[in-house]
């Protein structure tokens, strides 16, 4: 199988994003985004995903996180697109339920080439740290939207908002880890009765 990966280049006036994946990884990640809590989190992505992910960005975070947060999640959505290519293979489908103490998440994700957001969480403050959790959803939406997949979450239970948010992104992981994984009992094809995604 050829090498699964991907590097995307995003300049705006307002921020400057550099992605590099690798889905045939094994979890390594570096991040530099000025958004440490976010940070944190795509580092659950990589590691219970065992996707290598760099991202870099320089965004105007003297006004506000918000569109550092989503262009990241564009960028990234970007890279993931261009590195499963024409998804021949794929398992194309992955779902994970991740508990974290008294938190669980549950995460299903279909490379469908229909880009959709289905999100049901309700954190039980509005902040974490310095990380407004409003953000969340716009660096989803911004994934969903690059990487041309149908994403549901849904956060059934929890108490502390850390919890939540970090059973959220590693159901994200282990569900994009099951959808990017070869099949080797349909490779070549594309997963779709239509031919195509």
């Amino acid at each position: 199988m050829e090498q699964r990966t991907a590097e995307v280049e995003r300049n705006t006036l307002e921020t400057q994003i550099t992605v590099s994946i690798n889905l045939d990884g094994v979890g390594k990640s570096s991040f530099a985004t000025g958004v440490p809590f976010l940070d944190h989190m795509m580092d659950q992505i990589a590691r219970h995903g065992l996707i290598d992910i760099d991202v870099r960005a320089n965004g105007d975070l003297e006004i506000d996180a918000h569109h550092t947060v989503e262009d990241i999640g564009i960028t990234l959505g970007q890279a993931f697109a261009k590195a499963v290519g024409d998804k021949k293979g794929l398992q194309r489908y992955g779902h994970a339920y991740v508990p974290l103490d008294e938190a669980l998440s549950r995460v299903v994700v279909d490379f469908s080439g229909r880009p959709g957001l289905f999100y049901d969480v309700k954190f039980t403050r509005g902040m974490i740290g310095r990380f407004d959790v409003d953000l969340f959803r716009e660096f989803f939406q911004g994934f969903v939207n690059h990487a041309g997949v149908t994403l549901h979450i849904d956060n059934l239970k929890g108490a502390n908002a850390h919890h939540i948010a970090e059973t959220i992104f590693k159901a994200l992981g282990r569900a994009l880890r099951m959808a990017i994984t070869a099949d080797p009992r349909i490779a070549g094809i594309v997963p779709s009765t239509k031919g195509s995604l």
